[in-house]
């Protein structure tokens, strides 16, 4: 089977996998009786974020005999996955309502929760791009800043929690519009039977993105893709695009909030725990492909914390992340 082929079946298998797990995390929500953001930004976004996670771990930890090289891709992929988040995935769910909604259609997420992860992940950046010019032989004041984003991760979490209950009784719960896959076939909807097909549904879509990066990679090796810049470009696209599917059907069903959630949750995940791993396991040093990396997902998170604060979101107003993912390659393959 070709390399291509592959790509495409895989592709298909993330698209099946993404419906049984939105349909299952849907269930999920409405059975435990929590609000749409916590849904979206904790449940969606930590369940698909967290297997991409081992990419940067495994290769600062297990990588390669070349430290060096381990060090690239590690930093690259921690860099990698907000950049794509806060640019291309933003800009892909929004044009995958683009006829349904005109590009002067509202996206209508709940505020509160999308301001406050956006002001957790722009902060927590912050601190992350300060690091690269402390000097890495000033390891304690590395370990603080990375002990700082773990912690306010844990805030982050404490603070969703807590704002969950009033949401619901805003009518912001999760609500599952459609029937249990499972439940299709006789089994009983119940807590067992939704924690089932949320592990199968999970289950497909690591495989299905790990059958992608293996097809990605072998593309890659043929186009003759640097270390760094595979990391940067390829494996976020790899690894986070694909289980992004979620934001694309949650807000083609008007599931702004669950669309949103499932991003901007997973870029404050990104933005702080694993931007702490490179902080006290690499050099983290301001090279130019990372400076250049990190404004434009600071931009990019910024442009769309504007757009919130200044009252509607229209489907055009995130054609400007896309642009901004379209600028970082120009950078980076210039």
């Amino acid at each position: 089977m070709t390399t291509f082929a592959i790509l495409l079946l895989m592709l298909i298998v993330i698209l099946i996998a993404a419906e049984v797990f939105t349909n299952a995390l849907e269930h999920l929500g409405e059975k435990l009786k929590i609000s749409e953001g916590v849904t979206g930004s904790l449940f969606a976004a930590v369940g698909t974020a967290l297997p991409e996670t081992m990419v940067p771990l495994l290769a600062l930890l297990a990588g390669t005999s070349n430290a060096a090289l381990n060090e690239e891709i590690g930093v690259g992929a921690i860099l990698g996955a907000p950049l794509m988040l806060s640019t291309l995935s933003i800009c892909l769910m929004a044009l995958s309502v683009l006829k349904q909604r005109g590009i002067g259609g509202e996206l209508a997420p709940e505020r509160t929760g999308l301001t406050r992860d956006l002001n957790f992940f722009l902060a927590a950046f912050a601190f992350s791009a300060l690091a690269l010019f402390v000097p890495h032989q000033q390891a304690a004041t590395r370990a603080a800043i990375g002990f700082a984003l773990v912690l306010a991760y844990f805030i982050y979490i404490l603070l969703t929690l807590r704002a969950s209950a009033e949401l619901v009784k805003e009518g912001h719960g999760t609500e599952a519009e459609e029937k249990m896959f499972l439940c299709r076939i006789g089994l009983p909807e119940n807590m067992p039977v939704i924690l089932l097909q949320l592990v199968l549904g999970l289950g497909f879509l690591v495989g299905g993105a790990k059958g992608f990066i293996m097809g990605v990679e072998d593309a890659s090796r043929l186009l003759g893709i640097s270390p760094l810049l595979l990391s940067l470009l390829i494996i976020p696209i790899a690894t986070e695009l694909p289980e992004k599917v979620n934001s694309i059907l949650w807000v083609r069903r008007g599931k702004d909030t669950l669309a949103f959630g499932n991003i901007t949750g997973a870029m404050v995940f990104q933005g702080t725990l694993l931007p702490a791993i490179g902080i006290m396991l690499t050099p983290w040093e301001p090279r130019q492909e990372v400076l250049a990396g990190i404004v434009i997902t600071f931009v990019s998170a910024l442009w769309l914390r504007l757009v919130v604060q200044r009252g509607s979101i229209k489907v055009g107003h995130l054609a400007f992340n896309g642009a901004m993912y379209v600028t970082y390659l120009f950078i980076a393959l210039t």
